[in-house]
């Protein structure tokens, strides 16, 4: 899966001479909590977060008037409270991509390129979606997950019994596992009987570290 196929398409943007008071009414009213920064000329410069706004503004300690904040605050512009350069991905990235430099570089969002043309927005709820999906949503399923041996073959061979006792695999992730020995992989299936299939698994050698059914 790639970055285009989750991204938001043609996002919401604000100029670097926007005020402080427009950006957050944007926000606001998008319920978004990121706007890609364009010039002028359409080129993405920065992004501006939510949290940007909010930092910038003045603390509830202040000695300042409510007037006193407001005309601070309208003269604040995008530019001085916006990151830059922007952290951007291509909309052609593997998912998985966009939801490491997200975490590698603690932000929530990523502007999406097509080349040097802004053409959509990623966000961390995004991929959050995503995983559901993959691994908790659709159909009345088996949800299963093993420790195995990380080895070669190994994938193959569980979904071949799998499929010998007529289940269906809807969807497997593999995730590391607590030692460079194993892994653990989850499925989700169907078609087969779960008092045939665990104790076949068993009697392979496989450990059944969690199984359950999910809608």
């Amino acid at each position: 899966m790639l970055v285009k196929d989750r991204m938001t398409p043609n996002p919401v943007v604000i100029g670097p001479d926007a005020s402080h008071p427009e950006a957050l009414r944007i926000l606001h009213k998008e319920k978004f909590r990121y706007l890609p920064v364009v010039d002028k000329a359409g080129k993405l410069i920065g992004v501006v977060t939510e949290t940007d706004l909010l930092h910038a503004a003045p603390s509830s300690a202040t000695s300042l008037s409510i007037y006193e904040m407001n005309y601070l605050l309208a003269n604040l512009k995008v530019r001085e409270v916006m990151s830059a350069p922007p952290i951007t991905v291509s909309e052609d990235a593997p998912l998985e991509e966009a939801a490491r430099l997200m975490i590698d570089k603690v932000i929530g969002c990523l502007p999406v390129m097509r080349g040097d043309k802004l053409v959509g927005v990623i966000t961390e709820t995004d991929i959050f979606k995503t995983f559901v999906e993959i691994l908790g949503r659709g159909q009345a399923v088996l949800r299963l997950t093993l420790r195995s041996p990380d080895q070669p073959g190994e994938l193959a061979r569980l979904t071949g019994v799998i499929a010998r006792l007529g289940g269906n695999i809807h969807t497997v992730a593999s995730f590391q596992g607590e030692d460079q020995q194993h892994v653990y992989f989850t499925f989700r299936l169907d078609g087969v009987d779960e008092n045939v299939l665990i104790p076949a698994l068993k009697e392979m050698g496989e450990q059944v570290v969690h199984v359950c059914h999910i809608c």
